[in-house]
C-alpha cells in the first residue's frame, strides 16, 4: 500500500511539472504588456527593432496593403500597432507563431514570408517583444486582447 501511495505521489508531482512547463509560455506572456517592467519592454523594443521592424515597421505600422496577397502568393507582414489584428489573438497565439511561425499555427500548408524566431529569441526576449508591442496599444485593445487570453488560459486547464 505504501509503495502505490509513493508512485501516486510521483505521477502527481511529474503530472503537475509537465502541465506547467506546457502552460509556462502562456502564463508566463499574460502579464507581457500589461504588467511588464519597464526594463522588459525596453529590451522588447530593441528587439524588435532588430528582429522585426524591417518587415512590420518602425512604427507597427506594417507593410502597404497587408490584407491583399503578395505577387508570391503570400500575405504581407501585418502591423503590429491597433489597425492591425495581432491584439486579436490570445498570448498563446502570439507566443507561438512568433517562437514557430505562422505555418505552425495555421497549418494546412500555409506558407508565409515570417521565420519563426525560437532559434534566434529565447523565450524571454520572445515575450519582451511582445510586451513592446502591446505595450503600443491603446486600453480597450490591451483590455480585449487579456480577456482573450484569459479564455484561452481556462481552456487549458
Amino acid at each position: 500500500m505504501r509503495r502505490t501511495s509513493v508512485l501516486f505521489s510521483m505521477l502527481g508531482i511529474a503530472a503537475a511539472g509537465l502541465g506547467l512547463a506546457l502552460a509556462w509560455p502562456w502564463l508566463a506572456s499574460e502579464t507581457a504588456g500589461g504588467d511588464a517592467s519597464a526594463a522588459t519592454i525596453a529590451l522588447g523594443k530593441t528587439l524588435y527593432a532588430k528582429r522585426c521592424a524591417s518587415c512590420h515597421g518602425a512604427r507597427l505600422e506594417g507593410q502597404p496593403n497587408w490584407k491583399r496577397l503578395l505577387p508570391s502568393g503570400r500575405m504581407p507582414a501585418p502591423p503590429h500597432d491597433a489597425s492591425g489584428h495581432t491584439w486579436h489573438h490570445p498570448d498563446g497565439v502570439l507566443f507561438r507563431i512568433t517562437k514557430e511561425g505562422p505555418a505552425a499555427v495555421v497549418g494546412r500548408g500555409y506558407q508565409s514570408d515570417m521565420p519563426g524566431f525560437g532559434n534566434v529569441m529565447s523565450d524571454d526576449e520572445i515575450r519582451a517583444v511582445l510586451a513592446f508591442i502591446k505595450s503600443t496599444w491603446p486600453e480597450r485593445e490591451r483590455q480585449y486582447q487579456a480577456e482573450m487570453s484569459r479564455r484561452e488560459r481556462e481552456k487549458t486547464q
